[in-house]
């Protein structure tokens, strides 16, 4: 039996909203050498699919008892990708995780006295049938990718 102070503690108050790690997302220039590994690895590559929302491609690569691997990289115009691949031509740059209830989870962060910066209001994702994403900034933590629970 949990003690009320366990309870009330951040971990189990984002459990209890379903929060749970989905993906990392690797952005690249070109998915083909970050695809070759993954494939080495055993993972399964997805669908290259464009988001023209997002103004990037996408691909899911996936293998049991493995984190998801998100490659994502650019479009043939200036994306959102641009600032980060200048500095490096791969970087691991969002962790994604899903959740049944989004605004709880980011009033569960942001009580955790984080700053928690809004880069892209929710939309509907084509990689991942419609549901919604998001992305935040979390001070000294980095880029988060918020996944609405099916």
């Amino acid at each position: 039996m949990r003690s009320s102070k366990q309870a009330s503690t951040p971990a189990a108050a984002l459990a209890g909203h379903g929060f749970r790690f989905h993906h990392l997302g690797l952005a690249v220039k070109q998915p083909e050498m970050a695809t070759t590994f993954l494939s080495g690895l055993g993972y399964k590559i997805g669908r290259a699919v464009r988001d023209p929302r997002q103004n990037v491609n996408l691909l899911l690569c996936t293998r049991r008892g493995m984190p998801a691997v998100e490659v994502i990289y650019p479009t043939e115009t200036p994306g959102p990708l641009g600032p980060v691949l200048k500095a490096r031509a791969t970087s691991i740059y969002h962790i994604c995780y899903e959740t049944r209830n989004p605004d709880k989870v980011l009033k569960i962060l942001q009580a955790q006295n984080r700053a928690v910066t809004l880069t892209c209001p929710p939309q509907p994702a084509i990689l991942f049938k419609g549901r919604k994403v998001s992305f935040y900034i979390v001070a000294g933590f980095g880029l988060i990718e918020i996944l609405e629970r099916a």
